[in-house]
């Protein structure tokens, strides 16, 4: 430990006036007395320090984040429910990662990790943090509580602005805003809601850091709406910690912040394919019918999910059975065996409520299941569906109970879960939970619920990957597989609008894979075509692509006309050939961070204008897409990043600030970067058919892109942790121009995979190609240059001239290979 420090005000300090941040620290409406510093220690490599009303710990998660946990006498704290557990070769490796340097003074104490420093002011007791010696966040006044609130306040700076809260309607960049923390249904909504679904008590600052309040009680996080300068975070009760996180970029600070709460694992690969879904299907008849649509249609299918008349013949009064209704499914378990005969997977809703009057209550009270009233009996309350009880995913014997019914469906054949009304929807404050109340545990439900299934799946099938779709969760909830979706969307232009947004906010805060009911869900009086296919079209650049919506107008795109269906049916296909880009999103997300929806201004940190555009964003890092989302548009006006883009269906180049992009009732806005390779694979029934045996790759030359790169990443598409394990494959391809020729590298890393091409058969096509080339050579071997299409084979080549493009097909065995194109 060093005994000397720079006792000289911090930049932050001078930068707020100290007497402005000392007043700051008293604020006698929040506290009746000033904080002081008493004393400190060191204990299992955090800071532990004594103050005049509390016990402060500052613990280091890595070397750019650190939790700051402030505990009172008597005060009661829960769990952390966002931090990650580590095992112990992790948390070994921790302490080997961050070596924390503690260095004291008569006025302060400075704990500096590496890229993030915690200074601790000793009187008045304050925290600041420095991101490599500038000042990053403030403690305003720090911690506050009493009987009915605690939480924390910061100061804010003047041009700072603040993404977060998770799930709103309310433009990207939330300062001025006052959220509400508590996960709620909003049905119908459209082009406003300060409130919904999935809530998260974290922002990401303009100034690159997040903060992350560890709390899972009913609260509210004031991002400078009540003090323009402060940010205040309040709550009835919960675990009295926050979490700071920096980062250089906003990639790395994605990547360091889910380093903290958990990186979400890769879901199977059939979770990218299309899904058969409604609200809901009423019998097993049914479902064959619809299966039997999608093939005589030619719609490739991945997926079907049984909403609630799996157990029960009408919306109301079965809630809780979980069990086939066997007058509408009398053979389910031969009815989804079939369907996985055609590479189909099953899906099943399930809510947390048990109705008093369904056939499994009796079973439930007697397993002690069941969140309890004040007087330790069973807690039961109305509800839309029936008087009902709600299962207490926080107790050992509410897991274990409702585990075992997953567990049985899991062997008649289910492939996956949708976990629904799990904010929970209806959640009475009285309400008595194995670790507390309702309202101090409610934020947090779905996130023990998904982790109860995922820890069980994965216990029950180590070498498979589950699938997870959840309505609510907490920070941290992506470690177990939680897949989002964004609620019950009214079926209208207005409900389209918000999406992007909404998937955005997510993606940035760890949950990489939230997407909407493609269509909309609620309401709506007929069908739009032209709304239902701009939606479908925006579906096959977001994560997951699910039409799902009130039966009344048919969410599936076979039951429509002939124009509607031949629209879509080109972009469900095209959905599937860009498998390799789209699964290679996958995996970046598993090893980073970082979403599948990118913000444009990830593309151009120092333009804070960027950060308000919420109508497109980035798919992966080569694809600039726009949803057109206003009825009878012919012409889309789209932001620009920067650089040189061409349009995908056209090859258009555009450049500047902005786009004006003509579209018809066939098109949206999708651009790709300079310099992109584009993998595509030819088409297939589903995911299972998958293989890049035949891969085509588009290269979009352009001189401002004189060198570039990328990969496709493959496994089996099922094995858990087939990265860690070696069981993969990564393409990388590589391309550099000059004024002679433009130079290819292709190779390959990975100890391959189950079903693994033994070689493939690639078709590079250069795009913006003006003329035919000189000479083209595959190592040492020349590639004869055909004067037509129908020539084209292995080591050939053939130069479009209309479309001024250039087509180089050729064999690869996955050995280094150089490929040259004379210009």
């Amino acid at each position: 430990m060093k005994e000397k420090a720079n006792t000289k005000p911090t930049a932050l300090v001078k930068k707020l006036g100290l007497g402005l941040f000392l007043a700051a620290a008293l604020q006698p409406a929040i506290a009746s007395e000033v904080r002081e510093y008493r004393q400190h220690h060191m204990q299992d490599g955090a800071l532990v320090i004594d103050t005049s009303d509390s016990q402060v710990t500052l613990t280091p998660l890595n070397s750019a984040a650190l939790e700051v946990h402030y505990q009172r006498d008597g005060m009661k704290q829960l769990p952390s429910f966002a931090i990650a557990p580590k095992n112990s070769t992790k948390t070994a490796q921790l302490k080997a990662d961050v070596q924390a340097q503690l260095s004291v003074s008569e006025d302060a104490l400075r704990l500096a990790l590496g890229d993030l420093t915690a200074v601790i002011h000793k009187s008045p007791f304050a925290i600041e943090f420095e991101r490599n010696g500038e000042p990053l966040l403030a403690e305003e006044h720090g911690f506050f509580a009493n009987q009915t609130m605690r939480g924390f306040r910061f100061a804010l700076q003047e041009n700072e602005k603040l993404i977060g809260g998770g799930q709103r309607v309310l433009g990207m960049d939330r300062r001025g805003q006052r959220l509400p923390l508590y996960n709620k249904a909003h049905y119908g909504y459209t082009t406003e809601s300060e409130q919904m679904y999935f809530g998260l008590p974290a922002v990401m600052s303009s100034n690159k850091y997040i903060l992350l309040f560890d709390n899972s009680a009913t609260g509210t996080m004031d991002l400078g709406a009540s003090e323009q300068d402060v940010m205040q975070f309040e709550a009835v009760a919960g675990r009295s910690s926050y979490i700071v996180v920096a980062g250089n970029t906003y990639p790395q600070l994605i990547e360091n912040y889910v380093d903290v709460t958990g990186r979400q694992p890769m879901p199977p690969r059939w979770a990218f394919g299309n899904f058969a879904s409604r609200f809901g299907y009423h019998s097993e008849q049914e479902v064959r019918d619809v299966v039997e649509k999608f093939r005589e249609e030619d719609f490739p299918l991945d997926a079907l999910v049984l909403d609630l008349y799996w157990f029960g013949p009408d919306i109301q009064g079965h809630m809780g059975n979980l069990a086939w209704d066997n007058k509408a499914f009398p053979t389910p378990v031969d009815m989804m065996s079939d369907l996985n005969q055609q590479g189909i997977n099953t899906i099943l809703v399930t809510e947390p409520f048990v109705l008093s009057t369904a056939e499994r209550w009796d079973s439930a009270v007697a397993a002690n299941a069941l969140a309890k009233n004040l007087a330790g009996q069973p807690k039961k309350f109305e509800f839309y569906f029936g008087n009902t009880g709600l299962i207490d995913v926080f107790s050992e014997d509410g897991r274990d109970w409702f585990w075992n019914i997953y567990k049985d469906l899991k062997e008649q054949g289910v492939a996956g879960w949708w976990g629904d009304l799990g904010e929970p929807e209806v959640h009475p404050s009285d309400t008595v939970h194995a670790v507390g109340m309702a309202d101090e545990i409610h934020n947090a439900y779905g996130h023990r619920w998904a982790q109860m299934l995922f820890d069980n799946e994965r216990a029950a099938s180590p070498e498979e990957r589950p699938f997870i779709m959840m309505r609510a969760g907490f920070p941290g909830s992506q470690r177990f597989g939680m897949i989002p979706w964004t609620g019950d969307v009214s079926r209208e232009w207005g409900g389209l609008k918000p999406q992007v947004e909404l998937s955005l906010q997510m993606g940035l805060l760890g949950f990489g894979y939230t997407h909407s009911d493609l269509g909309g869900f609620a309401g709506g009086e007929k069908f739009d075509r032209e709304l239902y296919i701009r939606w479908l079209q925006y579906g096959v650049f977001q994560p997951v692509y699910r039409p799902h919506a009130q039966e009344h107008i048919a969410p599936e795109p076979v039951f429509h006309d002939l124009k509607t269906r031949n629209i879509t049916r080109e972009f469900v296909k095209l959905r599937y050939r860009l498998l390799p880009y789209n699964y290679t999103l996958a995996f970046e997300n598993s090893q980073t961070g970082m979403p599948l929806m990118r913000p444009l201004f990830f593309d151009n940190e120092n333009d804070l204008a960027l950060m308000d555009n919420k109508d497109a964003y980035l798919w992966g890092n080569d694809f600039l897409v726009a949803p057109v989302t206003d009825e009878g548009a012919r012409e889309v006006a789209v932001q620009l990043p920067g650089g040189v883009w061409f349009d995908y269906w056209n090859d258009n180049q555009y450049g500047g600030d902005m786009a004006r992009v003509k579209v018809d009732l066939k098109t949206i806005p999708v651009l790709v970067r300079a310099g992109a390779f584009i993998p595509t694979v030819p088409d297939m029934r589903n995911t299972r058919e998958y293989s890049s045996r035949n891969l085509r790759l588009d290269y979009y030359a352009h001189e401002s892109a004189a060198q570039s790169s990328g990969y496709v990443y493959e496994d089996d598409g099922v094995t858990a942790d087939a990265f860690a394990k070696g069981q993969y494959q990564k393409l990388m391809f590589a391309g550099e121009r000059n004024d002679e020729a433009t130079r290819f590298t292709f190779t390959r890393e990975g100890d391959g995979y189950t079903g693994a091409p033994e070689g493939r058969s690639i078709e590079l096509v250069l795009h913006n190609w003006q003329q035919v080339p000189t000479a083209i050579n595959a190592g040492e071997q020349p590639l004869t240059i055909v004067s037509s299409e129908k020539q084209l084979s292995n080591n050939a080549a053939w130069f479009d001239k209309r479309a001024k493009t250039l087509h180089v097909k050729f064999a690869w065995d996955g050995s280094e290979l150089p490929l040259t194109v004379s210009h």
